[in-house]
């Protein structure tokens, strides 16, 4: 999908309400709101997603990020929480796409996909036609604890590019996303939206003039 306008930022890893308003505040579209997983850091426990997805402002993009691969786990989370997005941090069956999307009409889903190499761009189009975008990410989830997100690294980008111009969905790009980076990011790749965690936290926490001066070098672009 050829971008059409300036990317969409996501900030991701949020743990408070009063961490959600920040980004929002900075011009987020989206916040991600981080549910169990095998490693990775911006967990929070599920009454806490709850509670902050209940106030995010309409306009504002609320994503669970969710390692499970079971449709009625999947499906009991998002009826808990009550978020706008399954952002599905691991691979799926096929048939689980369609139980979610009849299970849970007007959530969205997103499939992360973890850039490794050009079978990843198989892998993007194979998905394509069950989810409503793509989120490209650095993690492995080939490894005895899986990496399905939270790494801070960097991916071939030249790959996320080649996925983007291969499908007709929206592409957001993550993975070790910093505010001295951003601007060579979209002008290599052109994503539709862009997702950062540790790129804008210092210790953990969501840094204020890093979030300002990311969003700086977004819209310069």
């Amino acid at each position: 999908m050829e971008p059409t306008e300036r990317p969409r930022v996501k900030i991701c890893c949020i743990h408070s309400i009063a961490e959600a308003f920040l980004a929002i505040r900075y011009g987020a579209s989206a916040v991600g709101l981080v549910s169990t997983m095998p490693s990775g850091p911006g967990v929070i426990p599920e009454e806490t997603i709850k509670t902050i997805a209940r106030v995010i402002p309409p306009g504002v993009a609320s994503f669970l990020l969710t390692s499970k691969q079971d449709a009625e786990s999947i499906i009991d989370q998002q009826r808990r929480l009550r978020v706008s997005v399954l952002q599905l941090v691991d691979s799926v069956s096929t048939e689980v796409y369609t139980r979610l999307h009849n299970a849970l009409p007007g959530v969205s889903i997103v499939q992360v996909i973890h850039v490794r190499g050009q079978e990843s761009v198989e892998e993007a189009c194979a998905v394509e036609p069950y989810v409503s975008a793509l989120l490209l990410d650095s993690g492995n989830p080939s490894l005895p604890t899986k990496e399905l997100g939270g790494t801070g690294r960097t991916h071939d980008w030249a790959i996320s590019r080649k996925i983007r111009e291969s499908v007709n969905i929206p592409i957001y790009l993550a993975g070790g996303l910093t505010p001295d980076n951003v601007a060579r990011a979209i002008a290599e790749v052109a994503p539709f939206g862009l997702d950062v965690c540790s790129g804008v936290r210092t210790q953990g926490d969501l840094d204020e003039r890093k979030l300002s001066l990311f969003f700086e070098n977004v819209r310069q672009q």
